[in-house]
C-alpha cells in the first residue's frame, strides 16, 4: 500500500470518526450542558492515552525539545479554537460561523506550501475547493445568519479554522523530531484537559456534573473515539502531505450528515445534502489521485 493511498485511507478515517463522535456527543448534550461535556470528553481522551501509553512510547521522548510542540498545540486546540467558535456563534450565528470555519483547509494549504515547502497541485487545489464549498452547502439554512454583527466578529470563526490548520501543522513538524502519533495525542489530549479544567473553574460554572445520567457516558465515549480520530489524523500527517490531509479531515461534517440521515434519522434528504455530498465525493478523489 502506497503512501499516499494510506494517507488518504487515515484521513478518511479520521472524518469519519470525528463525525461519529460528534453524534455521540449529541445524545450526551440531553444529559447535560456542552462544556461539562467537552471537559468530560478530552479528559476520557486524556485518559485513554494514558492507559495505552506504556504500549506505545517511550521514556525518552519527554527529554526532547519537541515535546513543547505538542505542549503548544494543547494549549489552542481545542480549548481555545472550540471557544472562539462558541463565541462567534454568540454574534454572527451558526450558519456563518460554521461557513467561515470551513476555511480551514485554505489555511492547511497556505501552511503546507509557505512554510513546509509541500507543492500544491491543481487536482489538490481544485478538491480543497470543493471540500470548502460543500461544507458552505451544507451549512446554508433560511434564517440562520443575522442581518447585523460587528465587523470584528468575523474574525472568530475564521481565527478558529487557522488554529485547527495551525495545530496539524505543528504537529506534523513535531513528528519530524518525535516520530510517534500517539506521542503527539497524548501530550495534547493531556494538556487540553487540563485548560479545559482550568478555564471552568475560572468561570465558577454552578451546574454539576449529573453522573446518575447517559451524559458523562456517551461525552467519554466520543472522547475515545475521539483518540482513535486524531490518531489516525496524526498518522497521516507523519506519512503524508498536510494540503492533502486537511481538506479530507475537513469533510467530517458530510459524516455527521450522511450518520444523521441513515443511522440517527435526524435530518432528512435535501437538496443541499445531495449537492453536498455530489461535491465531496469527486473531490477526495481528485486529491487522492493528485500523485
Amino acid at each position: 500500500m502506497s503512501d499516499e493511498f494510506l494517507t488518504v485511507l487515515l484521513s478518511l478515517t479520521s472524518a469519519l470518526l470525528f463525525a461519529v463522535s460528534a453524534q455521540t456527543q449529541n445524545l450526551g448534550l440531553h444529559y447535560m450542558d456542552s462544556r461539562a461535556g467537552a471537559l468530560l470528553s478530552i479528559g476520557s481522551s486524556a485518559v485513554f492515552y494514558w492507559l495505552l501509553s506504556p504500549f506505545f512510547i517511550e521514556f525518552s521522548y519527554w527529554l526532547h525539545p519537541a515535546v513543547l510542540i505538542f505542549v503548544l498545540i494543547g494549549l489552542f486546540r481545542p480549548a481555545l479554537s472550540a471557544n472562539l467558535s462558541l463565541l462567534g456563534m454568540r454574534y454572527l450565528g451558526p450558519t456563518l460561523v460554521t461557513t467561515l470555519a470551513s476555511t480551514s483547509p485554505l489555511f492547511g494549504a497556505m501552511l503546507g506550501v509557505l512554510w513546509l515547502g509541500e507543492v500544491l497541485t491543481w487536482p489538490i487545489a481544485i478538491g480543497t475547493a470543493g471540500i470548502m464549498a460543500a461544507v458552505m452547502v451544507l451549512s446554508l439554512r433560511r434564517g440562520g445568519v443575522r442581518s447585523s454583527w460587528p465587523l470584528w466578529a468575523l474574525a472568530l470563526p475564521v481565527g478558529a479554522g487557522a488554529l485547527r490548520a495551525l495545530a496539524h501543522a505543528l504537529a506534523k513538524v513535531g513528528m519530524g523530531f518525535i516520530p510517534s502519533p500517539f506521542f503527539a495525542g497524548l501530550v495534547g489530549f493531556t494538556v487540553s484537559a487540563l485548560m479545559t479544567a482550568i478555564l471552568r473553574r475560572a468561570r465558577h460554572e454552578p451546574r454539576p456534573i449529573p453522573w446518575r445520567t447517559m451524559g458523562p457516558f456517551f461525552f467519554a465515549l466520543s472522547g475515545i473515539i475521539n483518540g482513535f480520530s486524531v490518531l489516525s489524523m496524526n498518522t497521516a500527517l507523519k506519512i503524508g502531505q498536510i494540503i492533502v490531509v486537511v481538506p479530507i479531515v475537513a469533510a467530517s461534517p458530510i459524516f455527521t450528515l450522511l450518520l444523521s440521515l441513515l443511522i440517527f434519522r435526524q435530518e432528512r434528504l435535501t437538496s443541499r445534502a445531495i449537492a453536498a455530498v455530489f461535491l465531496v465525493v469527486p473531490a477526495v478523489i481528485l486529491i487522492a489521485i493528485s500523485r
